[in-house]
């Protein structure tokens, strides 16, 4: 049974890791213009160098060949039809389809915000009438409310992180590995279906980094981030923010799991929107003021930011586990303590960002 699950989830990492590995360098041969946005405005994006903001294809690629594999594999649990879980897969796809077309119409056309947060919208929408519901708190509507609210922010956050090479793509890539981790240790090593698509899309991010990290030649662009937004907000909902449900502890406890797991790009959005709202500034709006472009400032190369949010991620991640891990041995209070880890990274990011301020 064991070497069956590990035959099962090392062929989803796999042929992630290739399939997204093969669609990028396609993408690349094939791609002059196509996916290059921005060539003559460089206010958003950190690098001057005009290149393909296609790589974020290759997630949804994955998914959509890791779902098709599954439908093969097991023929007799259809996934969209009469499995225990078919409603939240069936969002899952659903809204992941509507979020990577959006983003691809974006990268093309520069949608208006107000059509791709209706879209963000929806998809939250999507979530909570498939029973993908965060449930902290005792009112429904509540519930609901926050679901939405959390697909939008988490959408957007991972789009505003996508401003250098790698830190999106290395952040997302830790988060899923919570995530994952997370559902091995509530509900045991498993190859169901949500390990088995969690793996190849972490084979994807792997296979994306290897054209993204510094010096990077293809970016993920809105296709990318908006589809692996919703992805890793699905399983935030799935395997964080309802641990809690599943384990019968406290359902705040299940805050201290997000904040610690989504530490990078948490510490980074919300030193962003702090900065900007102090100076009078849509935090929508994007810049070169992110905790990584102040990391620059302060003399950092584009590497060694790569590295400093690769250090954080690793560690959120790895506290994540351990506080799986006395969850499941019922042992809750020492949980609370991690998140003074967010706070920390938190702390000195915003003030490097004081210290260090945007270069005119």
């Amino acid at each position: 049974m064991i070497s069956q699950i590990i035959l099962l989830v090392t062929s989803f990492l796999i042929g992630g890791v290739f399939l997204a590995a093969i669609s990028n360098l396609i993408l690349l041969r094939f791609s002059t213009s196509l996916g290059i946005r921005n060539k003559n405005d460089v206010t958003i994006r950190w690098s001057n160098e005009s290149k393909p903001s296609l790589g974020g294809v290759s997630f949804f690629v994955v998914f959509i060949f890791a779902t098709i594999a599954h439908l093969i594999l097991f023929y007799d649990e259809n996934i969209f039809h009469n499995s225990s879980y078919h409603l939240e897969f069936t969002g899952l796809f659903l809204a992941g389809s509507i979020a990577f077309l959006m983003g691809l119409a974006d990268d093309a056309y520069n949608t208006k915000p107000l059509i791709k947060l209706a879209v963000q919208i929806m998809c939250g929408v999507i979530f909570v009438m498939t029973g993908t519901l965060i449930s902290i708190f005792s009112n429904h509507t509540l519930n609901v409310v926050f679901t939405v609210l959390w697909v939008i922010v988490i959408m957007n956050s991972l789009n505003m992180l996508d401003n250098m090479d790698g830190i999106t793509g290395t952040t997302v890539f830790f988060i899923l590995l919570s995530c994952l981790f997370g559902h091995w240790l509530i509900n045991g090593i498993n190859s169901d279906v949500w390990t088995l698509i969690l793996v190849a899309v972490i084979g994807a991010i792997l296979g994306f980094l290897k054209y993204n990290i510094h010096p990077s030649k293809l970016f993920m662009g809105d296709a990318g981030s908006q589809f692996i937004g919703l992805f890793v907000a699905f399983f935030g909902v799935k395997c964080l923010w309802n641990a809690s449900v599943v384990s019968g502890a406290s359902s705040w406890i299940d805050i201290v799991f997000v904040l610690v797991a989504f530490t990078p790009a948490a510490a980074d959005t919300l030193t962003v929107v702090i900065n900007r709202l102090k100076k009078g500034k849509s935090p929508m709006v994007g810049g070169k003021d992110h905790t990584t472009h102040h990391l620059v400032y302060a003399g950092y190369n584009d590497k060694q930011v790569w590295y400093v949010f690769l250090t954080i991620g690793f560690f959120a991640t790895l506290l994540t586990i351990v506080s799986f891990l006395f969850l499941v041995n019922n042992v809750i209070y020492p949980i609370f303590f991690f998140v003074f880890y967010f706070v920390i990274v938190f702390f000195l990011l915003y003030r490097n960002t004081i210290k260090y301020p945007v270069k005119k």
